[in-house]
């Protein structure tokens, strides 16, 4: 696996090295943006539940419960003629608390994730027409992954995992497309087990009228081989995600949404799944944009 990361890290110090084969992008300069800041909150209260017990209505005898997410998404992109250096950071944790009407308060996680990367995306083709248009090239990405809290019964997770292949990128509709040989370092156990795989993922935005767009992601993630074995080992992960985002003033939106994940444990027999349907009232900004230039 060591060999692996060199070879990754060859592959990328290849990429700055043939600008003679790049094609010219359109933007110069950095483009800084807060993508999204999504906050979610529901809280139920019920009072005197205990005495409702034997009344068949849900809305008396229910368990007291508030459910908390928020999500950052910030990106920091330099575009340069014939090449994208692109920073993205994501900030997303989730907590809901139940009351139950007898026994004890219950705290569950919902999400937590910390995860920063960084990558170089070489501009090899533009094409224009096809699919309202799109860039193509290879990149090579570097990321770190973690969470806020650690798990009661686990260890805090921490991977350092790299990414090389060739991705569709910046189009009108198709804002990324890519298939990749990724390498990870995972610390979160002792000894630290080196691992690869093979990944896929896709985001396409659709306007469907004025201050009305739907969007699409996914991603799958297949674990072909780990020189550690722990008993979180995964054989493969998929996410979906699908959301109808309205906008309601400038910069404020309101999006119904559906987000899928599942993940097989290598040594377990069942998948496990997690559903997550709601509405996200989210804000975005660009603090500074890239020029925009004649190609």
């Amino acid at each position: 696996m060591n060999r692996f990361f060199s070879k990754m890290l060859f592959v990328f110090v290849a990429l700055l090295c043939t600008a003679g084969l790049q094609a010219a992008g359109v933007k110069r300069g950095w483009e800084v943006e807060l993508s999204k800041l999504a906050f979610d909150f529901t809280s139920t209260e019920v009072k005197n539940a205990k005495e409702y017990q034997d009344f068949s209505d849900a809305r008396l005898t229910a368990d007291s419960q508030t459910a908390v997410r928020g999500l950052l998404n910030a990106s920091a992109d330099y575009h340069a003629k014939h090449y994208l250096w692109s920073n993205d950071l994501v900030l997303d944790y989730g907590r809901t608390k139940i009351r139950p009407v007898s026994g004890e308060k219950l705290t569950n996680e919902n999400a937590d994730q910390i995860l920063f990367t960084t990558g170089y995306t070489q501009r090899l083709w533009n094409i224009p027409t096809l699919l309202g248009g799109f860039e193509l090239g290879p990149f090579a990405n570097l990321g770190y992954e973690t969470e806020f809290t650690k798990p009661q019964d686990a260890p805090r997770r921490k991977i350092l995992r790299g990414t090389v292949g060739v991705k569709l990128f910046e189009g009108k509709y198709l804002k990324d497309f890519f298939v990749a040989a990724v390498g990870e370092r995972d610390y979160t156990y002792t000894p630290t087990s080196n691992k690869l795989a093979w990944e896929a993922g896709l985001k396409i935005e659709q306007p469907v009228r004025d201050g009305v767009k739907a969007k699409y992601a996914f991603m799958f993630r297949d674990y072909l081989n780990e020189s550690q074995s722990n008993k979180t080992d995964l054989d493969y992960e998929l996410s979906a995600d699908a959301r109808l985002e309205v906008q309601l003033y400038k910069n404020l939106y309101l999006a119904p949404f559906i987000s899928y994940y599942t993940a097989q444990a290598k040594y377990l027999a069942k998948r496990g799944e997690n559903v997550y349907v709601g509405v996200s009232l989210s804000f975005s900004h660009i603090f500074k944009r890239a020029e925009e230039v004649e190609s």
